[in-house]
C-alpha cells in the first residue's frame, strides 16, 4: 500500500482545491519559509484522526480552516482526502479487496468533524482501527514534523514503548484488550441488574396471593395509560396539524416560485426563438454579402487578367514597332548604299561610253586601212568575225544572268523563310484562339454551383426540421421526467413506510440476523387480499402480518436464544383442512398456503350478521365481518382502529401499482431518451453535412469565379490575337506577292542562262572551224590584222563593260525602287503600330480605374461583411447566454419541483402520521376536542410521554395478570429459571473474556519482546553506518513487559556521554533517524513523512541521510520537506510550494527523471 495523492481544500493556506500527486517513492517538497509546506504534513496528521489543535499549531479545530488574506475572504469549511493505492492488498481486514482506499475528513467553523471512508460516513475510531498495526497514525513514528526528531530522542519511556508496540503490530491487541475489559465491565453491570431482577421476581412469587389487588391496580393503570395514550396522541396530532399547516404554506410558496420560474423560462424560450430567427436572418445576410464579395473578387480577377493581357499586347506592339523601325533603318541604309553605287555606276558608264566612242573611231579608221590591205581575206575575215561575235554575246549574257541569279537566290530564300515564320506565328495564334474547353468548363462549373446551392438549401431545410424535432422531443423527455418524479417520490415514501412498518424491533432483528433469517420475507409481503377484506384479514392475523416466513421447521431455529420482545414465525406452507362456504381463505388471492388457518373462518358482511350467527357456530368455527369484527362462540374482537396491519396490505397494493406505473413511465422515458439521442446524433451529422456543403459551395464559387476570370481573359486575348493574326495574314500576303515576283524573275534568269550556254557551245564549234580557216588565211594578212584585231578587241571589251555596267545600273535602280516601296510600307506599319500603342493606353487606363473602383468596393463589402459577422457573433453570444439562462432556469425549476415533491411527500407522511394518531384516538374511544379541552395548561408531549412510560413501566412491573394464580405462578417460575440460565451464561462469558485477556497479554508480551530485540538489533546495525562508528541500543526500564518503558542510549564515535541531552542537534537527528529506520526495517509503514529533519545536519551527514533514505525507499514511500540541495537531488519528484498570492499556497510539480530525459 502506498499514498497516491492528497486532496486539500480550505485547509490552512491551501484555500483553493489542490491535489498533491505522489507518483514516486521519493518526493521532495521544497519552497521558501512560510509558504505552507508543513501544512501538508499537518493535513495528513489531521485526516488520520489528530484531535489536538495544539499539535496542529492552532488554538482550536476551527484554526485549520483558511481564515482569509488581504485579497481572499475566509472559507466556511476545510476538507482533506487521502487516496491510498491498495492493489497489493496489504491493508487487511474488510478492505483487503479494495484496490483504492479514500479517507476524508471535513470540518466546519463550529468545530464539528465528519469522516468518510471510501465515500461512506464513518467514525473517527473506524479510521484509527483501519491503520492499527500498519505503523500509521496521527502520532506514529511514520510522521516526523519539525522539532519532533529531537523530541523522539528525548521522548519518555512510555512514548518510546508506544512506537515499539506499533512496530510490533500489537496496538490492535491492546485495543482488543480494552474492548474485552469494557465488555467485562458491561457484563458485570448486566449481572448486577440481572441479580436485581431475580430478587424482584422472588418477591413477586411471594406476593401472588395478592393477585386480585394487583389485577385491580392493573385495570386502573390500563385506564390511566389509555387516557394518557389518547392525550399523547392528541398532542402529537395537534403538533402534526401545525406542521401540516407550515408544509402547506411552504408548498404554496414553492408552487408560486415554480410558476414564476416557468414563466421566466417561457420568456427565455421566446427570446431564444427571436434570437434564433435573428441568427438565421443575419446568417442569410452574411451569405449574401459573402456572395457579393465573391462576385467582386471574380470581377477584380477578370479586370486584372485583362490589364495583364493588354499590357502584354502593348509590349508585343512595342516590340513589333522596334523591329519595324530597325528594318526600315536597314532598308534606308541599304537604299543609300544602292544610290551611291548607282551614281558610281553612272559615272563609270559615262567614262566607258566616251572610251567606247574613241575606240570605235579608232576601229573604223583601222578597218578602213585594213579593207585596203585585206581584199582577199575579206570573206574569211568577215566569217571569222561573225563567228567570234556570235560566241561573245552568249558568254556575256551568261555572265550577266549568273550574277542576277546569284543576287535573286538569297532574296528568294530570305522571303521564303520570312513567309514560313509569318505562317507559323499565324498558326500559333489560331491554336491559341481555341476557347471551347474553357466554355465547356465554365458551363460545367455553373451547373455544379447550382447543384451545390440546391443541395445546401435542402440540407439546411432538413437541419431546421431535425432541430425542431429535437426541441420537441427534448420537451417531451423533460415532461416525462417531470411526470415520473412525483411517482418516484410517492413510491419511495410508501416503500419507506412499508419497510418501517415491517421492520421488527431491534431485539427481534438481532435474533433474526443471528439465525440468518433477516433476509427472509414477511407474511404481509406474500399476501394478496381481495379489495375490501384487508381489515378482516388484518383483524384475524394481527401481529402475525409481520411474521417471518421460514423454509424450514421451527425446531431448526435456536428459539432458546431469543430472550426479549415478541417473535412471530411461520413455517413451511400447509394445506387447508376443512372447506366451508364463504371462507376467509377464499378472499386471499396469493399466499393462501401460508395462512391455512383462515380456512376455518367464515365471512359475513356486517357485525350484525356476525353476532346473529355466533350462537350457531360449531367447535372451532368463527366469523369475521368485512369491517374487521371477529366473533367466536365465547369471544369477540373488534379491530376498528388497527389500521397498521390493514395498511400493510393496502400499501403493498399501492406500491405494486406505483411500481408498474413507474416502470411504464421509465420505459416510455427510455424510449423517448433513445429517440432524443438518435435525433441529437442525426442533428450533429446533419450539421456536419451542412458545414461540408457550405465549404464545398464556397470552394465551388471560388472555382467558378476563377474560371469566369479565365474565360474573360481568354476572350480578350482571342480578340487581340485575331487582330494580330489579321496583320500577320496581310504581311504574309505581301511577302507571298514579293516572293512570287522574285521567284519568277529567278526562273526567267535561269532559263535565259541555259539558252545562253547552249548558244555559246554552238558558236564555239563554228568558231573553231573558222579558226582553222582563219589560221590558213592569217599568214597572208598577219601584219595588217594584228593592229585591227587589237582595236577590235579593245572595242569589244569596252562594249562588254558598258553592257555589264548598264545591267548593274538597271538592277540597282530596281532594287532602289523595291527598297523605297519597302521603306514606305515599314513607315506605314510603324505609324499603325504607334497609333495602336497610343490607342492601347486609353482602355488600359479605363480598366485600371475600374480596378481601383472594384478594390474600394471590395474593401467596403469586406467591412460590411465584418460588421455582419460581428453582429452575428453578438447574436450567437446572446443566444448562448440565453441557452445558459434557460438551462439555469430549467435546473432551478427542477430543483423547485424536487423540493416541492419532497414537501408534498413530507406533507403526505405527516398526513399518514396524523391519520395514525386520529385512528389511535378513535380506537381508544376519545375525540380530539374533548382530549385537548381536558389537558392542563402545562401538559406537553414530553411530560405526557414520560407519564405514559411511567404508567407502562408500572404495568410492566406488575407482570402478566391472569385470573388463574397457579398459571401465573408457573409463568413466573419459568421466568425465574430463564433468568438463572442467563446468570450462568453471563458468568461463563466473564470467564471467557478473562481468558481472552490473558491470551492477549501473552501474545503482547511475546511480540513486544521479539520486536524490541529486532528493533534494538537494527538500531545497533544502523547507528554505526550513519555515524561511521559508535554504538546505540534500547533498554527496558522495568520487568513488567506489559507496562515497562523503553529508553534509548547512544554514543557517537569518540564520545562517552551518559545522557542523550548531551548530544548536539545533528547527533540527535541522526540518532532518531537510526531508530525510525530500524523500526521501518522491521515493520515498514506504507509511507513516511519527514519535515526538515536534515536541517541540523551538515553536508556530509546529509549525504549519509540521503543514501539511507534512498536505500529505504525500496520498501517505504518517502515524502520529505527540505531546503538542502543534496536532499533535493535525491528525489525523483519535486513538489514546489509557492505563495505568489500572499496567504495562499500553490503547487508546482516536476518529474526529475522526465526533466533529465528531456534535457539529455
Amino acid at each position: 500500500m502506498r499514498l497516491k495523492s492528497i486532496k486539500l481544500a480550505g485547509f490552512k493556506s491551501f484555500v483553493d482545491p489542490t491535489t498533491v500527486h505522489l507518483p514516486g517513492d521519493l518526493t521532495a517538497i521544497v519552497g521558501p519559509n512560510g509558504c505552507g509546506k508543513s501544512n501538508i504534513i499537518d493535513a495528513v496528521r489531521w485526516v488520520m484522526g489528530e484531535g489536538s489543535a495544539k499539535t496542529l499549531r492552532g488554538e482550536s479545530m476551527a484554526d485549520v480552516i483558511f481564515s482569509g488574506s488581504g485579497s481572499r475572504q475566509p472559507v466556511g469549511q476545510a476538507s482533506i482526502e487521502l487516496i491510498f493505492d491498495n492493489e497489493d492488498g496489504s491493508l487487511g481486514g474488510a478492505f483487503a479487496g479494495y484496490a483504492q482506499i479514500a479517507i476524508r475528513r471535513q470540518v466546519s467553523r463550529d468545530g464539528q468533524s465528519h469522516y468518510q471512508l471510501n465515500g461512506a460516513k464513518c467514525r473517527r475510531r473506524d479510521i484509527t482501527d483501519l491503520f492499527l498495526g500498519t505503523g500509521l497514525g496521527p502520532r506514529s513514528y511514520a510522521i516526523i514534523e519539525q522539532g519532533m526528531i529531537s523530541r523522539l530522542v528525548e521522548a519518555r519511556p512510555e512514548e518510546l514503548r508506544s512506537y515499539i508496540e506499533e512496530a510490533a503490530g500489537i496496538s490492535r491487541y491492546k485495543e482488543r484488550r480494552r474492548e474485552s475489559e469494557s465488555r467485562i465491565r458491561r457484563t458485570e453491570e448486566n449481572l448486577a441488574r440481572l441479580d436485581d431482577l431475580r430478587k424482584e421476581l422472588a418477591r413477586n412469587l411471594e406476593r401472588l396471593q395478592r393477585q386480585a389487588q394487583t389485577a385491580e391496580k392493573y385495570r386502573e393503570l390500563m385506564a390511566a395509560e389509555r387516557e394518557t395514550r389518547a392525550q399523547l396522541a392528541a398532542l402529537r396530532l395537534r403538533q402534526l396539524q401545525s406542521q401540516q399547516f407550515q408544509h402547506a404554506k411552504t408548498i404554496e410558496t414553492l408552487s408560486l416560485s415554480l410558476e414564476k420560474t416557468i414563466s421566466a423560462q417561457q420568456h427565455i424560450e421566446a427570446s431564444l426563438l427571436e434570437l434564433r430567427e435573428n441568427e438565421r436572418s443575419q446568417g442569410e445576410a452574411s451569405n449574401r454579402i459573402q456572395a457579393r464579395l465573391y462576385a467582386t473578387g471574380a470581377e477584380l480577377a477578370r479586370i486584372e487578367q485583362n490589364i495583364s493581357h493588354h499590357q502584354q499586347r502593348l509590349r508585343q506592339l512595342q516590340k513589333e514597332l522596334e523591329e519595324a523601325e530597325r528594318v526600315r533603318q536597314h532598308s534606308e541604309q541599304q537604299s543609300a548604299e544602292d544610290k551611291t553605287q548607282l551614281a558610281s555606276l553612272a559615272e563609270q558608264l559615262a567614262v566607258l561610253d566616251h572610251q567606247h566612242a574613241l575606240a570605235q573611231s579608232r576601229f573604223a579608221q583601222a578597218s578602213a586601212e585594213l579593207e585596203q590591205a585585206e581584199a582577199l581575206l575579206l570573206a574569211v575575215q568577215q566569217a571569222w568575225e561573225q563567228s567570234r561575235q556570235a560566241a561573245l554575246e552568249p558568254a556575256q549574257r551568261s555572265s550577266i544572268l549568273q550574277a542576277q541569279i546569284a543576287q535573286l537566290e538569297p532574296s528568294v530564300a530570305r522571303l521564303a523563310a520570312q513567309q514560313r515564320r509569318v505562317r507559323e506565328q499565324s498558326a500559333q495564334l489560331i491554336d491559341s484562339l481555341d476557347t471551347a474547353l474553357l466554355d465547356e468548363q465554365l458551363a460545367e462549373s455553373e451547373l455544379e454551383s447550382e447543384t451545390q446551392q440546391e443541395r445546401l438549401l435542402q440540407a439546411s431545410t432538413e437541419l431546421a426540421d431535425l432541430r425542431e424535432q429535437w426541441r420537441a422531443q427534448q420537451q417531451a423527455v423533460a415532461q416525462m421526467q417531470a411526470d415520473l418524479q412525483p411517482l418516484r417520490g410517492q413510491l419511495a415514501a410508501l416503500d419507506a413506510l412499508q419497510k418501517a412498518a415491517l421492520n421488527p424491533p431491534p431485539s427481534v432483528a438481532d435474533w433474526l440476523h443471528q439465525q440468518h433469517l433477516s433476509e427472509r420475507p414477511k407474511l404481509a409481503e406474500r399476501l394478496r387480499v381481495e379489495p375490501g377484506w384487508e381489515a378482516a384479514v388484518a383483524c384475524v392475523l394481527g401481529a402475525d402480518m409481520q411474521a417471518t416466513l421460514l423454509d424450514k421447521d421451527f425446531a431448526d431455529c435456536s428459539l432458546d436464544s431469543f430472550n426479549a420482545g415478541s417473535l412471530h414465525l411461520r413455517g413451511a406452507p400447509g394445506d387447508p383442512h376443512e372447506e366451508h362456504p364463504g371462507r376467509l381463505l377464499d378472499k386471499i388471492r396469493e399466499g393462501r398456503e401460508f395462512v391455512a388457518e383462515l380456512a376455518a373462518i367464515c365471512t359475513v358482511e356486517t357485525l350484525a350478521e356476525a353476532l346473529a350467527g355466533r350462537l350457531s357456530l360449531q367447535g372451532g368455527q368463527t366469523l369475521v365481518s368485512r369491517d374487521g369484527c371477529w366473533v367466536g362462540r365465547n369471544f369477540l374482537r373488534l379491530c376498528r382502529g388497527e389500521a397498521e396491519a390493514a395498511g400493510l396490505l393496502v400499501r403493498r397494493e399501492e406500491i405494486e401499482q406505483l411500481s408498474q406505473d413507474c416502470e411504464q413511465h421509465e420505459e416510455r422515458l427510455a424510449e423517448a431518451a433513445a429517440l432524443l439521442q438518435q435525433l441529437e446524433d442525426a442533428l450533429q451529422a446533419q450539421e456536419r453535412l451542412c458545414e461540408q456543403m457550405r465549404r464545398a459551395a464556397f470552394e465551388q464559387s471560388a472555382r467558378h469565379a476563377q474560371l469566369t476570370a479565365q474565360h474573360s481573359a481568354a476572350i480578350a486575348r482571342a480578340a487581340q490575337m485575331e487582330k494580330q493574326r489579321a496583320q500577320l495574314a496581310l504581311q504574309a500576303s505581301e511577302l507571298a506577292e514579293q516572293l512570287q515576283v522574285e521567284s519568277e524573275q529567278l526562273g526567267q534568269a535561269r532559263l535565259e542562262l541555259a539558252l545562253a550556254l547552249q548558244q555559246r557551245e554552238a558558236s564555239g564549234g563554228q568558231s573553231q572551224a573558222l579558226q582553222h580557216e582563219r589560221e590558213a588565211c592569217q599568214a597572208q594578212v598577219q601584219a595588217l590584222r594584228r593592229s585591227t584585231r587589237e582595236q577590235q578587241e579593245q572595242l569589244h571589251r569596252l562594249a562588254l563593260q558598258q553592257g555589264s555596267l548598264r545591267e548593274r545600273h538597271s538592277a540597282t535602280e530596281a532594287a532602289l525602287a523595291r527598297l523605297a516601296q519597302q521603306v514606305n510600307q515599314l513607315s506605314e506599319r510603324r505609324e499603325q503600330l504607334s497609333l495602336d500603342l497610343q490607342q492601347g493606353d486609353e482602355p488600359l487606363q479605363i480598366q485600371r480605374e475600374q480596378l481601383e473602383r472594384l478594390l474600394a468596393q471590395r474593401l467596403a463589402i469586406e467591412d460590411e461583411l465584418q460588421q455582419a459577422r460581428q453582429a452575428q457573433q453578438q447574436t450567437e453570444q446572446a443566444l448562448r447566454e440565453a441557452e445558459t439562462a434557460r438551462s439555469q432556469s430549467e435546473q432551478k425549476s427542477q430543483q423547485l419541483r424536487t423540493e416541492l415533491e419532497q414537501q408534498r411527500l413530507s406533507a403526505k407522511s405527516l398526513e399518514e402520521r396524523a391519520k395514525v394518531q386520529q385512528e389511535q384516538l378513535q380506537q381508544d374511544g376519545f375525540s380530539l376536542d374533548a382530549v385537548l379541552a381536558g389537558l392542563s395548561a402545562d401538559m406537553d408531549e414530553a411530560k405526557c410521554g414520560a407519564k405514559q412510560r411511567a404508567l407502562a413501566a408500572q404495568i410492566q412491573r406488575l407482570g402478566a395478570v391472569n385470573l388463574a394464580a397457579m398459571e401465573e405462578y408457573q409463568q413466573q417460575s419459568e421466568r425465574k429459571t430463564y433468568l438463572d440460565a442467563q446468570n450462568d451464561d453471563l458468568l461463563a462469558a466473564l470467564e471467557t473474556l478473562s481468558s481472552v485477556i490473558r491470551k492477549i497479554d501473552r501474545e503482547t508480551k511475546s511480540r513486544f519482546v521479539e520486536t524490541f530485540e529486532r528493533v534494538n538489533q537494527g538500531l545497533q546495525n544502523l547507528f554505526p553506518k550513519i555515524f561511521g562508528g559508535g554504538s546505540a541500543f534500547l533498554q527496558l526500564t522495568g520487568d513488567d513487559l506489559l507496562e515497562t518503558g523503553v529508553t534509548l542510549m547512544a554514543r557517537p564515535p569518540g564520545k562517552k556521554n551518559s545522557h542523550l541531552a548531551l548530544l548536539s542537534g545533528g547527533e540527535k537527528a541522526l540518532t532518531a533517524l537510526a531508530l525510525v529506520f530500524a523500526i521501518f526495517n522491521l515493520n515498514p509503514a506504507p509511507f513516511c513523512l519527514l519535515d526538515e529533519v536534515d536541517a541540523p545536519l551538515d553536508d556530509a551527514n546529509v549525504e549519509r541521510y540521503a543514501r539511507l533514505v534512498k536505500e529505504m525507499s525500496a520498501k517505504v514511500q518517502f515524502i520529505y520537506i527540505t531546503h538542502n540541495k543534496i536532499a533535493m537531488q535525491m528525489a525523483s519528484h519535486l513538489l514546489g510550494v509557492t505563495m505568489h498570492e500572499p496567504g495562499c499556497s500553490r503547487l508546482v510539480a516536476v518529474d526529475i527523471d522526465e526533466a533529465l530525459a528531456q534535457a539529455g
